[in-house]
């Protein structure tokens, strides 16, 4: 009895708005330098059959801002549970109970993984069995043409009738009172003023919400470490929903193009490819429309793109690139986070003497 009561203490179910299903909500935090303890407390709760002596663990060092460890007892990984923990402060970039909103929707229209819990500072999601694309996937035309429909399934999730607004303004206005707050001091002689950005803010959302763009469902973050290949089934899948919502069909598509090397770009590791990724941009609104079924294991899997049908203009993706580059420049200026992160080494984006960054790049 006492122990049934401990545990009910433990386990809540997660403040906020209605969810498709309710998730489980563990008082747990877990540390940023040391996740295997509090991971493995989590586990217990979630998986209360394994033998924690039998529990394997594996780190993955991809993520940018955040901590990811897969916890898991077959040699296969079967029934693997992702622990994710959050950066430090990035709740001021991130709406928190909205990523998990959004985890839920996109996993009712089979786009995302199972979300076992959240706690404190993070959540806990199944393993999707796959490789994690690198720059050089892009170029190949069969998943090309995999991301393509991918992201068009996504962009026909409906919106039960209501009009949403694009959350591109919504997120630059948030940025944009962390960049007037806390300014990091080491860019201030190197950017504009901030009058002048907002005036700059101002001339790209009165000229960019001209083109017309449908406001569809969108990932909004689509760096190729988020594209999950899954080569058995012959599909590919998203990952990481921090910034997904509601955006325009031009700034999904441009972002991808814009950010899918991560930071190698701005590192200039990537190596000089401008042809085949813009080559890549000019057809990915016409792979996008293409009725294409697909067949996974035998089986026609049709996806309906009448609702996410694009443009027939080449130049469609290159409307968003502004905004998206405005959008991250922001953060970059913004003072707590380039010093917990960047400068501290944690993600090389500073030039070599660790003073300027590459704004030509911004």
């Amino acid at each position: 009895m006492e122990e049934r009561a401990a545990a009910g203490a433990r386990c809540r179910e997660s403040p906020g708005p209605l969810r498709a299903a309710a998730v489980p909500y563990f008082g747990i935090s877990v540390q940023q330098d040391d996740i295997l303890p509090g991971a493995l407390r989590l586990i217990q709760e979630l998986r209360p059959h394994w033998k924690p002596e039998q529990v394997r663990t594996k780190r993955f060092t991809d993520g940018i801002t955040n901590k990811l460890v897969a916890c898991y007892v077959e040699e296969d990984m079967r029934d693997c549970v992702l622990v994710r923990v959050y950066g430090e402060r990035t709740e001021l970039l991130v709406d928190r109970e909205n990523e998990v909103r959004n985890f839920q929707l996109l996993r009712a229209h089979g786009c995302a993984p199972k979300l076992y819990c959240t706690f404190q500072n993070g959540l806990c999601y199944e393993y999707m069995p796959g490789v994690a694309l690198g720059p050089e996937h892009i170029r190949e035309p069969r998943l090309f043409r995999l991301i393509a429909l991918e992201m068009a399934k996504i962009h026909t999730i409906h919106t039960n009738g209501s009009l949403p607004k694009p959350i591109l303004w919504h997120k630059m206005h948030n940025y944009f009172t962390l960049v007037k707050n806390e300014i990091n001091p080491s860019l201030s002689a190197d950017v504009p003023k901030i009058e002048v950005l907002e005036r700059e803010l101002a001339w790209l959302k009165e000229h960019l919400s001209q083109l017309d763009s449908p406001v569809v469902f969108c990932h909004n973050d689509l760096l190729c470490k988020n594209i999950i290949y899954d080569s058995t089934k012959g599909h590919v899948r998203f990952i990481d929903y921090e910034y997904a919502g509601y955006n325009y069909q031009a700034f999904d598509i441009g972002n991808h193009f814009n950010e899918f090397a991560g930071i190698s770009l701005l590192l200039g590791t990537l190596g000089p490819h401008p042809e085949p990724v813009l080559h890549h941009q000019l057809r990915f609104p016409q792979v996008r429309s293409d009725p294409i079924q697909p067949v996974l294991h035998g089986e026609a899997s049709s996806v309906c793109l009448g609702d996410a049908k694009v443009t027939s203009c080449p130049s469609l993706p290159l409307p968003s690139l502004p905004g998206r580059l405005v959008l991250w420049g922001l953060v970059l200026l913004w003072g707590p986070y380039p010093r917990t992160r960047w400068e501290r080494g944690q993600v090389g984006i500073l030039g070599e003497d660790s003073t300027s960054p590459h704004w030509v790049l911004l």
